[in-house]
């Protein structure tokens, strides 16, 4: 399968999760952090998408008092994960573009 068929593909999966009845807010942001991670391939920049959409799919369903705790477990599960020779430029970009992914990087240092 070529490249631009598996972001197609992805795609698809991806707005299907969207419109899909019963399914639980969390279950969606796991389905699209799942096919954001997946879809990424062919554009670098976009690779904070899966990073973000997992980290929203933690705090869902949480109260609101449980989801800034989630927030910060998820990020520091995700940064104990990054490769040391990448480290710092994922959490430069993480930096750069936390506006674009709902805020959920705050201090990502």
């Amino acid at each position: 399968m070529k490249l631009m068929q598996v972001r197609d593909a992805t795609g698809a999966s991806q707005d299907a999760a969207r419109d899909v009845k019963g399914l639980s807010e969390a279950a969606r942001r796991t389905a699209l952090s799942a096919g954001q991670a997946v879809v990424v391939a062919h554009v670098a920049a976009h690779e904070l998408g899966a990073a973000a959409y997992a980290i929203r799919a933690v705090m869902t369903d949480l109260p609101k008092s449980d989801q800034e705790k989630a927030r910060q477990k998820e990020c520091q599960w995700q940064k104990s994960r990054l490769p040391e020779k990448i480290r710092n430029l994922a959490l430069d970009d993480q930096r750069l573009r936390n506006e674009l992914c709902w805020f959920v990087f705050d201090n990502p240092k």
